[in-house]
Protein backbone atom coordinates (compact mmCIF):
# COMPACT_ATOMS: atom_id res chain seq x y z
CA UNK A 1 0.00 0.00 0.00
CA UNK A 2 1.48 3.37 -0.99
CA UNK A 3 1.36 6.18 1.56
CA UNK A 4 0.63 9.86 0.95
CA UNK A 5 3.59 12.22 1.14
CA UNK A 6 4.67 13.19 4.67
CA UNK A 7 2.65 10.34 6.22
CA UNK A 8 4.16 7.35 8.02
CA UNK A 9 2.83 3.82 8.06
CA UNK A 10 2.37 4.03 11.85
CA UNK A 11 -0.07 6.96 11.84
CA UNK A 12 -2.15 6.73 8.67
CA UNK A 13 -5.56 5.12 8.83
CA UNK A 14 -6.02 2.19 6.44
CA UNK A 15 -8.50 2.99 3.66
CA UNK A 16 -11.46 0.73 2.84
CA UNK A 17 -10.55 -2.48 0.97
CA UNK A 18 -7.23 -2.72 2.82
CA UNK A 19 -6.35 -6.26 3.82
CA UNK A 20 -6.09 -7.26 7.47
CA UNK A 21 -4.05 -10.39 8.10
CA UNK A 22 -5.09 -12.48 11.11
CA UNK A 23 -2.81 -15.16 12.54
CA UNK A 24 -5.12 -17.94 13.74
CA UNK A 25 -8.44 -19.26 12.51
CA UNK A 26 -10.55 -19.71 15.65
CA UNK A 27 -13.76 -18.04 16.72
CA UNK A 28 -12.04 -14.80 17.72
CA UNK A 29 -10.65 -14.54 14.20
CA UNK A 30 -14.11 -15.30 12.82
CA UNK A 31 -15.79 -12.52 14.77
CA UNK A 32 -12.93 -10.12 14.03
CA UNK A 33 -13.30 -10.84 10.31
CA UNK A 34 -17.02 -10.06 10.47
CA UNK A 35 -16.29 -6.78 12.25
CA UNK A 36 -13.64 -5.92 9.65
CA UNK A 37 -16.08 -6.54 6.80
CA UNK A 38 -18.55 -4.09 8.34
CA UNK A 39 -15.85 -1.42 8.13
CA UNK A 40 -15.05 -2.22 4.49
CA UNK A 41 -11.87 -4.22 5.07
CA UNK A 42 -10.90 -7.60 3.64
CA UNK A 43 -9.45 -10.29 5.89
CA UNK A 44 -6.75 -12.83 5.08
CA UNK A 45 -6.54 -15.69 7.61
CA UNK A 46 -3.37 -17.71 8.20
CA UNK A 47 -4.19 -21.02 9.89
CA UNK A 48 -3.15 -24.67 9.69
CA UNK A 49 -6.71 -26.01 9.32
CA UNK A 50 -9.15 -25.35 6.49
CA UNK A 51 -12.09 -26.19 8.78
CA UNK A 52 -11.30 -23.43 11.29
CA UNK A 53 -14.24 -21.08 12.03
CA UNK A 54 -12.59 -17.93 10.64
CA UNK A 55 -11.93 -19.50 7.23
CA UNK A 56 -15.67 -19.60 6.50
CA UNK A 57 -16.06 -15.82 6.66
CA UNK A 58 -12.67 -14.58 5.45
CA UNK A 59 -11.98 -13.02 2.06
CA UNK A 60 -8.82 -15.12 1.70
CA UNK A 61 -7.16 -17.89 3.69
CA UNK A 62 -3.72 -19.42 3.68
CA UNK A 63 -3.87 -23.00 4.99
CA UNK A 64 -0.38 -23.89 6.16
CA UNK A 65 1.53 -24.79 9.33
CA UNK A 66 2.86 -21.83 11.29
CA UNK A 67 6.41 -22.96 10.51
CA UNK A 68 5.80 -22.96 6.72
CA UNK A 69 7.93 -19.86 6.18
CA UNK A 70 7.46 -19.63 2.39
CA UNK A 71 3.68 -19.50 2.88
CA UNK A 72 4.15 -17.08 5.76
CA UNK A 73 6.28 -14.78 3.61
CA UNK A 74 3.64 -14.70 0.89
CA UNK A 75 0.98 -13.98 3.53
CA UNK A 76 2.99 -11.08 4.95
CA UNK A 77 3.40 -9.45 1.55
CA UNK A 78 -0.32 -9.78 0.78
CA UNK A 79 -1.66 -7.80 3.76
CA UNK A 80 -1.53 -4.23 5.10
CA UNK A 81 -1.55 -5.05 8.82
CA UNK A 82 -1.16 -8.25 10.84
CA UNK A 83 -2.92 -9.07 14.09
CA UNK A 84 -3.48 -12.17 16.22
CA UNK A 85 -6.55 -14.05 17.40
CA UNK A 86 -4.54 -16.10 19.92
CA UNK A 87 -1.16 -15.57 21.53
CA UNK A 88 0.40 -19.04 21.38
CA UNK A 89 2.04 -18.50 18.01
CA UNK A 90 5.41 -20.38 17.88
CA UNK A 91 8.25 -18.01 18.83
CA UNK A 92 10.22 -18.72 15.64
CA UNK A 93 7.14 -17.78 13.60
CA UNK A 94 6.90 -14.50 15.48
CA UNK A 95 10.55 -13.78 14.74
CA UNK A 96 10.00 -14.57 11.07
CA UNK A 97 7.07 -12.15 11.00
CA UNK A 98 9.28 -9.46 12.48
CA UNK A 99 12.25 -10.01 10.17
CA UNK A 100 10.65 -10.99 6.87
CA UNK A 101 8.84 -7.73 6.22
CA UNK A 102 9.78 -5.06 8.80
CA UNK A 103 7.61 -2.44 7.06
CA UNK A 104 4.45 -4.46 7.60
CA UNK A 105 2.30 -3.19 10.47
CA UNK A 106 2.06 -5.73 13.28
CA UNK A 107 -0.53 -4.81 15.91
CA UNK A 108 -0.19 -5.60 18.76
CA UNK A 109 3.60 -5.72 18.62
CA UNK A 110 5.66 -8.91 18.64
CA UNK A 111 7.04 -7.82 22.02
CA UNK A 112 3.55 -7.81 23.54
CA UNK A 113 2.75 -11.25 22.15
CA UNK A 114 6.05 -12.59 23.53
CA UNK A 115 5.19 -11.24 26.98
CA UNK A 116 1.65 -12.60 26.99
CA UNK A 117 2.59 -16.11 25.87
CA UNK A 118 5.15 -16.63 28.63
CA UNK A 119 3.90 -16.44 32.24
CA UNK A 120 7.38 -15.63 33.53
CA UNK A 121 7.80 -12.67 31.17
CA UNK A 122 4.24 -11.60 31.93
CA UNK A 123 4.79 -11.57 35.69
CA UNK A 124 8.13 -9.83 35.37
CA UNK A 125 6.55 -7.11 33.22
CA UNK A 126 3.57 -6.58 35.54
CA UNK A 127 5.91 -6.43 38.55
CA UNK A 128 8.16 -3.93 36.76
CA UNK A 129 5.31 -1.43 36.42
CA UNK A 130 4.31 -1.79 40.05
CA UNK A 131 1.14 -3.88 39.77
CA UNK A 132 0.13 -6.32 42.52
CA UNK A 133 0.24 -10.08 41.83
CA UNK A 134 -0.40 -13.19 43.88
CA UNK A 135 2.83 -14.47 45.50
CA UNK A 136 4.69 -16.63 42.99
CA UNK A 137 8.06 -18.17 42.22
CA UNK A 138 9.83 -19.85 39.32
CA UNK A 139 10.22 -23.64 39.53
CA UNK A 140 13.17 -24.91 37.51
CA UNK A 141 14.25 -28.18 39.11
CA UNK A 142 12.97 -31.03 41.25
CA UNK A 143 15.39 -30.19 44.04
CA UNK A 144 13.84 -26.74 44.50
CA UNK A 145 10.33 -27.99 45.36
CA UNK A 146 10.86 -27.87 49.15
CA UNK A 147 12.00 -24.25 48.86
CA UNK A 148 8.90 -23.44 46.80
CA UNK A 149 6.64 -24.74 49.58
CA UNK A 150 8.63 -22.82 52.19
CA UNK A 151 8.37 -19.61 50.17
CA UNK A 152 4.68 -19.51 49.17
CA UNK A 153 3.10 -22.32 51.19
CA UNK A 154 0.38 -24.85 50.39
CA UNK A 155 -2.01 -25.11 48.69
CA UNK A 156 -0.61 -23.63 45.48
CA UNK A 157 -1.23 -23.66 41.75
CA UNK A 158 1.53 -25.09 39.56
CA UNK A 159 1.40 -23.80 35.96
CA UNK A 160 3.38 -24.20 32.79
CA UNK A 161 5.08 -20.98 31.78
CA UNK A 162 3.86 -21.43 28.18
CA UNK A 163 0.96 -22.95 26.23
CA UNK A 164 -1.63 -22.93 29.01
CA UNK A 165 -5.24 -21.78 28.52
CA UNK A 166 -8.78 -22.69 29.68
CA UNK A 167 -7.42 -24.49 32.74
CA UNK A 168 -4.91 -26.52 30.73
CA UNK A 169 -1.29 -26.71 31.83
CA UNK A 170 -1.93 -26.26 35.54
CA UNK A 171 -2.53 -28.31 38.67
CA UNK A 172 -3.98 -27.54 42.10
CA UNK A 173 -1.41 -28.74 44.65
CA UNK A 174 -2.24 -29.67 48.26
CA UNK A 175 0.80 -31.71 49.30
CA UNK A 176 4.52 -31.94 48.54
CA UNK A 177 3.90 -35.36 46.97
CA UNK A 178 1.36 -33.86 44.56
CA UNK A 179 3.86 -31.11 43.75
CA UNK A 180 6.56 -33.64 42.89
CA UNK A 181 4.24 -35.60 40.62
CA UNK A 182 2.91 -32.49 38.90
CA UNK A 183 6.43 -31.15 38.33
CA UNK A 184 7.32 -34.34 36.47
CA UNK A 185 4.13 -34.37 34.39
CA UNK A 186 3.64 -30.72 33.45
CA UNK A 187 5.56 -29.59 30.37
CA UNK A 188 7.27 -27.51 29.14
CA UNK A 189 9.57 -26.39 31.96
CA UNK A 190 10.22 -24.06 33.70
CA UNK A 191 7.02 -23.90 35.73
CA UNK A 192 5.40 -21.16 37.78
CA UNK A 193 4.08 -21.75 41.31
CA UNK A 194 1.43 -19.35 42.59
CA UNK A 195 -0.21 -19.03 45.99
CA UNK A 196 -3.86 -19.98 46.12
CA UNK A 197 -5.75 -16.76 46.76
CA UNK A 198 -8.99 -16.80 48.74
CA UNK A 199 -10.55 -14.33 46.35
CA UNK A 200 -14.07 -12.96 46.39
CA UNK A 201 -14.44 -13.02 42.61
CA UNK A 202 -12.63 -12.81 39.28
CA UNK A 203 -12.95 -9.59 37.30
CA UNK A 204 -11.83 -8.59 33.84
CA UNK A 205 -11.57 -5.45 31.75
CA UNK A 206 -11.34 -5.09 27.98
CA UNK A 207 -9.04 -2.18 27.17
CA UNK A 208 -8.25 -0.84 23.70
CA UNK A 209 -5.58 1.64 22.65
CA UNK A 210 -5.31 3.35 19.28
CA UNK A 211 -2.24 4.39 17.31
CA UNK A 212 -2.79 7.94 18.58
CA UNK A 213 -2.58 6.78 22.20
CA UNK A 214 -6.30 7.15 22.93
CA UNK A 215 -7.42 4.49 25.43
CA UNK A 216 -10.96 3.19 25.94
CA UNK A 217 -12.13 0.73 28.59
CA UNK A 218 -15.30 -1.31 28.57
CA UNK A 219 -17.04 -1.76 31.92
CA UNK A 220 -15.46 -4.04 34.50
CA UNK A 221 -17.17 -7.44 34.45
CA UNK A 222 -17.35 -10.46 36.75
CA UNK A 223 -16.49 -13.98 35.53
CA UNK A 224 -17.50 -17.46 36.65
CA UNK A 225 -15.72 -20.64 35.59
CA UNK A 226 -16.74 -24.27 35.22
CA UNK A 227 -13.92 -26.85 35.33
CA UNK A 228 -11.35 -24.21 34.40
CA UNK A 229 -13.29 -22.83 31.42
CA UNK A 230 -15.08 -19.47 31.45
CA UNK A 231 -18.77 -20.22 31.92
CA UNK A 232 -20.48 -16.88 32.42
CA UNK A 233 -19.76 -13.15 32.51
CA UNK A 234 -21.87 -10.48 34.22
CA UNK A 235 -21.75 -6.95 32.81
CA UNK A 236 -21.31 -4.81 34.74
CA UNK A 237 -19.69 -6.57 37.68
CA UNK A 238 -21.92 -6.24 40.77
CA UNK A 239 -19.18 -4.58 42.82
CA UNK A 240 -18.53 -1.18 44.35
CA UNK A 241 -17.95 1.60 41.80
CA UNK A 242 -14.51 2.50 43.17
CA UNK A 243 -13.28 -1.08 42.70
CA UNK A 244 -14.63 -1.20 39.15
CA UNK A 245 -12.87 2.10 38.42
CA UNK A 246 -9.60 0.86 39.91
CA UNK A 247 -9.74 -2.25 37.68
CA UNK A 248 -10.10 0.03 34.65
CA UNK A 249 -7.18 2.17 35.85
CA UNK A 250 -5.01 -0.95 36.08
CA UNK A 251 -6.01 -1.92 32.54
CA UNK A 252 -5.13 1.56 31.26
CA UNK A 253 -1.75 1.40 32.99
CA UNK A 254 -0.92 -1.91 31.33
CA UNK A 255 -2.02 -0.72 27.89
CA UNK A 256 -0.01 2.50 28.20
CA UNK A 257 3.18 0.81 29.41
CA UNK A 258 3.00 -1.79 26.63
CA UNK A 259 2.29 0.86 23.97
CA UNK A 260 -0.56 -1.42 22.96
CA UNK A 261 -2.30 -0.99 19.62
CA UNK A 262 -5.43 -3.10 19.59
CA UNK A 263 -7.58 -4.65 22.27
CA UNK A 264 -6.50 -6.58 25.36
CA UNK A 265 -8.27 -8.56 28.05
CA UNK A 266 -6.97 -8.12 31.62
CA UNK A 267 -8.01 -10.71 34.22
CA UNK A 268 -7.83 -9.83 37.92
CA UNK A 269 -8.74 -11.29 41.29
CA UNK A 270 -10.60 -9.29 43.93
CA UNK A 271 -9.84 -10.47 47.46
CA UNK A 272 -12.20 -10.19 50.42
CA UNK A 273 -10.61 -6.92 51.56
CA UNK A 274 -11.32 -5.15 48.25
CA UNK A 275 -7.72 -5.51 47.00
CA UNK A 276 -7.12 -6.25 43.29
CA UNK A 277 -4.45 -8.67 42.02
CA UNK A 278 -3.62 -8.95 38.32
CA UNK A 279 -3.86 -12.52 37.03
CA UNK A 280 -3.00 -12.41 33.31
CA UNK A 281 -3.21 -10.45 30.08
CA UNK A 282 -4.42 -11.46 26.60
CA UNK A 283 -3.59 -9.03 23.74
CA UNK A 284 -6.61 -9.87 21.56
CA UNK A 285 -10.38 -10.04 21.83
CA UNK A 286 -11.36 -12.12 24.85
CA UNK A 287 -14.14 -14.50 25.82
CA UNK A 288 -15.12 -12.23 28.72
CA UNK A 289 -15.75 -9.43 26.22
CA UNK A 290 -18.39 -11.26 24.15
CA UNK A 291 -21.20 -9.49 26.04
CA UNK A 292 -20.26 -6.32 24.17
CA UNK A 293 -21.57 -7.82 20.90
CA UNK A 294 -25.18 -7.11 21.91
CA UNK A 295 -24.95 -4.65 24.82
CA UNK A 296 -22.75 -1.97 23.19
CA UNK A 297 -22.96 0.20 20.06
CA UNK A 298 -19.34 -0.76 19.27
CA UNK A 299 -18.24 -4.18 20.50
CA UNK A 300 -14.76 -5.47 21.32
CA UNK A 301 -14.21 -6.70 17.75
CA UNK A 302 -15.22 -3.36 16.24
CA UNK A 303 -12.83 -1.62 18.61
CA UNK A 304 -9.95 -3.98 17.85
CA UNK A 305 -10.30 -3.58 14.09
CA UNK A 306 -10.60 0.21 14.41
CA UNK A 307 -7.45 0.35 16.56
CA UNK A 308 -5.22 -1.80 14.34
CA UNK A 309 -6.48 0.02 11.23
CA UNK A 310 -5.66 3.43 12.72
CA UNK A 311 -9.28 4.57 12.85
CA UNK A 312 -10.69 6.82 15.61
CA UNK A 313 -11.91 4.99 18.71
CA UNK A 314 -15.48 5.77 19.84
CA UNK A 315 -16.45 5.64 23.50
CA UNK A 316 -16.71 2.13 24.93
CA UNK A 317 -20.23 2.48 26.29
CA UNK A 318 -23.07 0.02 26.87
CA UNK A 319 -26.80 0.56 26.47
CA UNK A 320 -27.86 -2.46 28.55
CA UNK A 321 -26.74 -4.76 31.32
CA UNK A 322 -25.84 -8.22 30.06
CA UNK A 323 -25.03 -11.81 30.90
CA UNK A 324 -22.83 -13.87 28.57
CA UNK A 325 -23.14 -17.67 28.87
CA UNK A 326 -20.73 -19.93 26.99
CA UNK A 327 -21.97 -22.95 25.03
CA UNK A 328 -19.42 -25.64 25.77
CA UNK A 329 -19.21 -29.19 24.46
CA UNK A 330 -21.93 -31.58 23.29
CA UNK A 331 -24.05 -31.03 26.42
CA UNK A 332 -24.77 -27.39 25.63
CA UNK A 333 -25.15 -27.93 21.88
CA UNK A 334 -27.76 -30.61 22.63
CA UNK A 335 -29.89 -27.75 24.01
CA UNK A 336 -29.75 -25.78 20.76
CA UNK A 337 -33.45 -26.07 19.88
CA UNK A 338 -34.43 -25.03 23.40
CA UNK A 339 -32.04 -22.09 23.20
CA UNK A 340 -33.68 -20.91 19.98
CA UNK A 341 -37.12 -21.20 21.57
CA UNK A 342 -36.18 -19.23 24.72
CA UNK A 343 -37.19 -15.58 24.49
CA UNK A 344 -34.30 -13.23 25.25
CA UNK A 345 -31.37 -15.56 24.46
CA UNK A 346 -29.24 -14.05 21.68
CA UNK A 347 -27.24 -16.93 20.17
CA UNK A 348 -23.80 -16.83 18.54
CA UNK A 349 -22.44 -20.07 17.07
CA UNK A 350 -18.83 -20.39 15.92
CA UNK A 351 -19.24 -22.83 13.04
CA UNK A 352 -17.17 -25.62 14.57
CA UNK A 353 -17.86 -29.06 13.10
CA UNK A 354 -17.44 -31.22 16.20
CA UNK A 355 -18.55 -30.54 19.78
CA UNK A 356 -15.78 -32.08 21.85
CA UNK A 357 -16.05 -32.12 25.64
CA UNK A 358 -14.82 -28.78 26.99
CA UNK A 359 -14.75 -27.13 23.55
CA UNK A 360 -16.27 -23.67 23.20
CA UNK A 361 -18.94 -23.96 20.50
CA UNK A 362 -20.64 -20.60 20.89
CA UNK A 363 -22.25 -18.32 23.43
CA UNK A 364 -25.51 -16.61 24.21
CA UNK A 365 -26.06 -13.08 25.48
CA UNK A 366 -29.02 -11.98 27.58
CA UNK A 367 -29.80 -8.27 27.87
CA UNK A 368 -31.45 -6.47 30.78
CA UNK A 369 -32.41 -2.79 31.16
CA UNK A 370 -29.46 -0.54 31.95
CA UNK A 371 -28.80 -0.71 35.69
CA UNK A 372 -31.17 -3.65 36.22
CA UNK A 373 -28.90 -6.73 36.24
CA UNK A 374 -30.88 -9.25 38.34
CA UNK A 375 -29.71 -11.57 41.09
CA UNK A 376 -28.88 -15.22 40.61
CA UNK A 377 -32.50 -16.43 40.45
CA UNK A 378 -33.33 -13.87 37.77
CA UNK A 379 -30.27 -14.84 35.74
CA UNK A 380 -31.09 -18.54 36.02
CA UNK A 381 -34.65 -17.88 34.91
CA UNK A 382 -33.44 -15.89 31.90
CA UNK A 383 -31.02 -18.66 30.87
CA UNK A 384 -33.79 -21.26 30.74
CA UNK A 385 -32.45 -24.74 29.97
CA UNK A 386 -28.87 -23.45 30.09
CA UNK A 387 -29.22 -22.81 33.84
CA UNK A 388 -28.99 -26.55 34.53
CA UNK A 389 -25.21 -26.39 33.98
CA UNK A 390 -23.84 -23.08 35.11
CA UNK A 391 -21.27 -21.71 37.51
CA UNK A 392 -23.65 -18.96 38.60
CA UNK A 393 -23.71 -18.44 42.38
CA UNK A 394 -26.61 -19.64 44.44
CA UNK A 395 -29.14 -17.16 45.77
CA UNK A 396 -27.32 -17.04 49.13
CA UNK A 397 -24.42 -15.18 47.48
CA UNK A 398 -24.13 -11.42 47.91
CA UNK A 399 -24.49 -9.61 44.58
CA UNK A 400 -23.97 -5.99 45.58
Amino acid sequence: MSLPENMTNTTIALPPSSIIGIMGGGQLGRMSAIAAAKLGFKVHIFTPSETDPAVEVAHTATIAPYHAFDALKAFIHSVDVITFEFENIPPNTLEHLNQCHPDCLIRPSIRIVHISQDRLKEKEFLTSIGLPLAPWCLVTEQESLHRVVEKIGLPLILKTSREGYDGKGQRYIRTLEELETAFSNLKPHPLIAESVIDFACELSVMVVRGVDGVIRCFDTVQNYHWHGVLDMTLAPAPIMENIAAEAQNIARQIAENLHLVGIMGIEMFLDHTGYLLVNEIAPRPHNSGHWTMDACPYDQFDMHIRAIAGLPLPLAIRHADAVMKNLVGPEDIALWQQILQTQGLIPHLYGKETAHTGRKMGHVNVLFPFGALPGSLGIRHALGALATKTAAPQQSMTWS
